[in-house]
């Protein structure tokens, strides 16, 4: 019986900390986002005009298209 309910806690200490862990790294994902945004057309351009360039729409839709936006 001593052993059956080890394994018990064992397994429920388990599924609490794989919970836990869950909501804290999806919070911990969302402040990284919400810090640092990922590329958006507007970034594009400022890379552009920074090498002295302007691109056309195509180009930043290619951009875009190329890293999966």
């Amino acid at each position: 019986m001593d052993f059956w309910m080890s394994i018990l806690y064992f397994v429920i200490g388990g599924v609490a900390g794989a919970v836990i862990t869950y909501f804290v790294t999806r919070k911990n994902f969302e402040k990284q986002l919400k810090e640092n945004p990922p590329i958006n057309e507007k970034m594009i351009r400022a890379m552009y005009a920074q090498m002295g360039r302007k691109p056309s729409e195509a180009q930043i839709r290619a951009i875009m298209k190329s890293m999966g936006q």
